[in-house]
């Protein structure tokens, strides 16, 4: 099965980016795509239990998402499953994210993103579009420092 492993280094803390990824109110000013609205979520990673989100496009077709945050590693990491639903609301396949944040030079926070177990290389890189859009609007809160 695919794996995909994304990195930044932002400006912000380690503290601070870890609100970002974790607390409902920062999450929604970056969750999911550019082009992309959360239209229902129930969403935080600030301790274990089961999440989802649905996202919608700008002609109306929603995205639903769930899983459970398996742990919670303040400030340190983060992990959760991830399985796509279907038109009848029918879970996927599930993989597995973990959010890893470390402390970068001149106070800033290196941000690793591991997303595995993808049932194929077409998932990967879908993954990778939808993660890539994504973290640029991370960037934009956070400071890149470079991607």
């Amino acid at each position: 099965m695919p794996n995909l492993t994304m990195s930044r280094v932002f400006k912000a803390d380690v503290e601070t980016v870890f609100a970002y990824v974790s607390k409902t109110e920062h999450l929604m000013d970056w969750w999911g795509p550019e082009s992309m609205t959360i239209t229902q979520h129930d969403l935080s990673f600030e301790q274990t239990g089961p999440w989802m989100s649905v996202m919608t496009n700008a002609e109306g077709q929603n995205y639903k998402v769930s899983g459970h945050v398996t742990h919670v590693d303040a400030p340190n990491s983060i992990g959760f499953t991830w399985a796509w639903h279907d038109e009848t609301d029918r879970r996927g396949v599930e993989s597995h994210v973990t959010i890893k944040l470390v402390p970068a030079l001149n106070g800033g926070t290196k941000f690793e993103l591991n997303h595995v177990d993808l049932p194929d290389q077409e998932a990967a890189h879908n993954h990778n579009q939808g993660w890539t859009s994504t973290l640029r609007k991370l960037e934009r809160l956070a400071g890149v420092v470079d991607a």
